[in-house]
């Protein structure tokens, strides 16, 4: 499988490449609006068919590449059932994403937000916003429940191998990615901490709101598009 890591500067958003080399069929991950030209130019380059765009959430701090992608190659565009309304496809727990050879599995981690999707594929696990390195998502906007996310992270996260190779939706300290064992271990919110000492730091916390929110939400539930294209019959 051929993989890449692709990062915007301005959100510390981290986009997602996966391919299967036999069919050339691929999948992005969380693509970012203003780095749709690299991205389509890097799928041409590598000679592949963009097949599959998969959103963790809708997000608050970028807008999204799906629907402008969705326009330029024909993609479809997946996300949780609980998400943007503009989708091919509305996803659920145990949802299996197949794209040639590979094969996306889809972990419903609800907490940052209430659509929160995880995506777990050859022994890497896409954990958008809910698991970060050394850190986790916010839950103080778009329905976040802080019990909710360490029930996610606690529950279904940690309950895969400790050697299953963490990718987060985001990074803001310089790190590219991590495992479930190693945050298990040294997660500082959540390495021998409670869920009430998770919840009421979480609680505590007092961070200003994603600069991009009030544009972003609405933007990314109409796949990034100020006029949302139709989606693609399945």
């Amino acid at each position: 499988m051929l993989f890449r890591q692709l990062f915007d500067a301005e959100s510390s958003t981290y986009t997602y490449l996966l391919a299967d080399l036999a069919t050339r069929e691929a999948v992005l991950i969380d693509p970012v609006l203003e780095q749709v030209e690299r991205d389509v130019r890097l799928v041409q380059e590598l000679g592949l068919k963009l097949q599959v765009v998969l959103e963790t959430h809708v997000h608050a701090d970028h807008i999204t590449a799906a629907g402008l992608l969705r326009e330029r190659t024909g993609a479809r565009v997946f996300a949780s059932a609980r998400g943007a309304p503009c989708v091919d496809r509305q996803l659920s727990q145990g949802d299996v994403v197949r794209v040639g050879g590979i094969e996306v599995r889809v972990l419903e981690t609800p907490g940052h937000t209430d659509d929160s999707l995880s995506f777990l594929c050859d022994g890497r696990l896409f954990s958008g916003d809910a698991l970060l390195v050394r850190g986790t998502g916010r839950t103080d906007f778009q329905n976040g429940d802080p019990g909710q996310l360490y029930d996610s992270i606690t529950r279904e996260l940690f309950s895969l191998p400790d050697a299953t190779e963490v990718y987060p939706a985001h990074d803001y300290a310089g790190f590219t990615m991590t495992s479930v064992g190693e945050e298990k271990r040294h997660n500082p919110r959540l390495a021998g901490k409670s869920r009430e000492d998770f919840v009421a730091f979480m609680k505590a916390r007092q961070i200003p709101p994603p600069r991009k929110l009030d544009v972003a939400v609405p933007a990314n539930r109409a796949c990034g598009l100020s006029e949302p294209s139709s989606p693609h019959p399945a």
